[in-house]
């Protein structure tokens, strides 16, 4: 489903939010133990945690072994969200994994849990494993030997980044190996995807495509993936189709032969011939999100969307060759690997973009122009309405933001100095329950304060 359609449109899940992925949200995992599969996950869940049945293990998967945040240190899974606000964040299942605590960088840690999952399950019963490796995300860290390859890199943060990544790389090889070794890798499927464009400011490179992550350019909505499988029917073909991360659902349940319920609206479709034998993508557009919650853009408004839409709204969406952006876009600069110094991105390096015309419409052909420099949208303004009647016509089906302020139950003091679930759905009913007598109130107060 995309963003609008569960509510997670606006920004990321802080950890101190009660917010999770909707629980009437029927995940991957949980489609396919109805067909019988085992499933675990190794790494990073970022979907939210505020109550028991947010946790990965209440979402589908048979066992869980990683951390709940976006980001933490990979050594000592430590993760401050403020000043005074820290907490432990490793996992094992439901609790938290304090005997895994021995310095162990976490690419390798999740290399290793991996390794144990494939040597210990049945090759011949189906496993689905879900591994959310860490890197390469802030804080830039890595293990000193991944460094002698990459001291030509002037850049410290492009050097870490070199080195974690290669860290990485080893770490996909590893599992692979282990595929083969324990007996899987014939009959499996190695989807490999990320999740935006990279962070120049911390090492990443989107270059030559414009922005970066966090912002709806091609730097930071267009990521790289591929899958590797005995099983594909046209290897080491390029596909160029239209592909969306939402797809992933319906072609895996599909290839699977498990159920997808009629019901359930999908954003997603299935794409395996896509992928597998080289036909065209059922796909013709994606939506790349709608944020009614984003800084609106000033000089945005109903007149410049022709009456079809306001265009201070953050937006952007690809229809075929067609893409629309509208809002404030966020960073927008073209910025080469290496061009930036220590101190930053240098003024210099940067193509810079001025704003100085106000604009709040962008059209681009994606297709002939992947760097989104040369701007179509007074060209072709029956495509521009075009492209806002479909955005409009998605705008109808999106569910409200769920944004939450943060709670101040959430503090990983309050948990054991981990952060973890926090709200409980029995408070309330203690409350209402006024049949206790007043001393057993006391007692328990006193008990509360021994605890």
């Amino acid at each position: 489903r995309y963003q609008i359609h569960t509510g997670l449109q606006h920004s990321i899940i802080r950890p101190t939010q009660p917010n999770c992925l909707p629980l009437d949200n029927v995940t991957l995992p949980q489609k396919l133990k109805e067909v019988g599969y085992s499933t675990h996950m190794v790494g990073k869940w970022h979907l939210g945690f505020y109550r028991r049945e947010c946790m990965p293990t209440q979402r589908g998967f048979d066992t869980f072994f990683g951390s709940l945040l976006g980001s933490g240190d990979y050594y000592t899974h430590f993760k401050c969200d403020s000043p005074g606000i820290c907490g432990y964040d490793l996992y094992e299942n439901d609790n938290a994994a304090w005997d895994h605590d021995n310095g162990i960088y976490s690419t390798q840690m999740y290399t290793q849990k991996v390794q144990q999952i494939l040597a210990s399950h049945n090759p011949r019963k189906p496993l689905f494993l879900y591994i959310a490796y860490q890197a390469v995300h802030s804080p830039l860290q890595a293990p000193g030997k991944y460094f002698e390859h990459y001291r030509s890199i002037n850049n410290i943060n492009r050097r870490r980044y070199a080195a974690m990544l290669a860290c990485l790389d080893e770490a996909i090889n590893n599992v692979t190996l282990a595929l083969k070794k324990y007996g899987y890798y014939e009959n499996s499927i190695i989807i490999y995807s990320s999740d935006n464009g990279g962070q120049p400011m911390a090492g990443g490179s989107n270059w030559p495509l414009r922005g970066s992550k966090g912002t709806y350019w091609e730097g930071g909505i267009r990521a790289v993936g591929f899958v590797h499988s005995p099983l594909l029917k046209n290897k080491g073909s390029v596909c160029k189709e239209l592909v969306h991360i939402t797809d992933w659902f319906p072609t895996l349940i599909t290839l699977a032969e498990g159920q997808i319920d009629e019901d359930i609206q999908l954003d997603g479709y299935d794409i395996w011939e896509t992928i597998s034998e080289g036909r065209r993508s059922p796909r013709v557009d994606i939506l790349h999100n709608i944020d009614p919650i984003y800084t609106k853009a000033k000089n945005g408004s109903w007149a410049a969307g022709y009456g079809i839409w306001n265009t201070a709204i953050q937006s952007a969406i690809r229809v075929n060759h067609w893409k629309l952006l509208t809002g404030n876009p966020g960073y927008s600069d073209w910025v080469p690997p290496q061009a930036f110094s220590n101190a930053g991105p240098n003024r210099w390096h940067n193509e810079r973009v001025s704003w100085s015309a106000g604009k709040t419409v962008w059209l681009f052909n994606i297709t002939a122009d992947p760097y989104e420099r040369v701007d179509l949208s007074a060209r072709y303004p029956d495509v521009v309405k075009q492209l806002l009647r479909r955005l409009s016509q998605f705008n109808k089906t999106a569910v409200p933001v769920r944004y939450p302020p943060k709670d101040p139950r959430s503090n990983p003091k309050l948990n054991g100095g981990v952060w973890g679930p926090w709200f409980k759905e029995d408070e309330k009913k203690k409350k209402s329950d006024k049949s206790k007598g007043v001393n057993k109130q006391k007692k328990n107060k006193n008990k509360k304060k021994a605890n």
